[in-house]
């Protein structure tokens, strides 16, 4: 019983004492890379990332992305981007949906841009949530939806903040001139009903 009892502390102070240098590591990271310093950066977070760290796989698709410290390159980019969006993080699945709009690093793609738009708006990102509205209403990756736009361009404006929720307010009021009252009721509805299920009836 106590051999168990000291392999259970063991083993416990191992993983948290692993845990402590893995938080170290991606501060380490971020220290540096706020510093410019992107080469211990990249250092401190190619492992963290390689081993699954979400944070530090996000962080190495933006240096990839903007040739920070290492030569620029999306395709790298998209696939740290991807490992991070896959785990639900909310920048790195707006960034991939950016990346396939406009065809950086991976074919140009309007619904796998959708897609990754859509998760993210999901989970109250305006950025994400400006964007998508704007494929709607272009018909871009989706069927032209001036109600749908206009809900996600509503959702925007009140989840955006100042920056963010200006500019989902003047793509609302944009959109707007092309609906009918019935409609712009409509989208207000779809909108109430989308914030009041935490985004799980859009």
């Amino acid at each position: 019983m106590d051999v168990r009892k000291a392999l259970l502390g063991l083993t416990l102070s191992l993983l948290l004492g692993n845990g402590v240098a893995v938080a170290a590591d991606f501060n380490k990271g971020f220290q540096a890379a706020q510093s410019g310093d992107y080469k211990t950066a990249l250092a401190e977070w190619t492992p963290l990332a390689e081993q699954g760290d979400a944070d530090a796989q996000f962080n190495l698709g933006i240096m990839y992305a903007y040739g920070q410290g290492v030569s620029e390159n999306h395709t790298t980019a998209v696939k740290w981007y991807t490992k991070a969006a896959d785990q639900g993080r909310v920048k790195a699945q707006f960034n991939l949906g950016n990346m396939y709009r406009i065809g950086e690093g991976v074919q140009k793609n309007y619904k796998t841009a959708v897609k990754w738009y859509t998760l993210a708006a999901e989970q109250g990102f305006s950025k994400a949530q400006t964007s998508l509205g704007n494929m709607y209403s272009g018909a871009a990756g989706v069927r032209k939806d001036y109600v749908r736009a206009y809900m996600w361009h509503h959702l925007s404006s009140f989840t955006g903040g100042a920056t963010g929720g200006t500019l989902g307010s003047q793509n609302r009021e944009n959109i707007s001139k092309e609906m009918t009252e019935a409609q712009i009721s409509i989208a207000q509805e779809m909108s109430q009903r989308c914030l009041a299920s935490n985004y799980t009836d859009c």
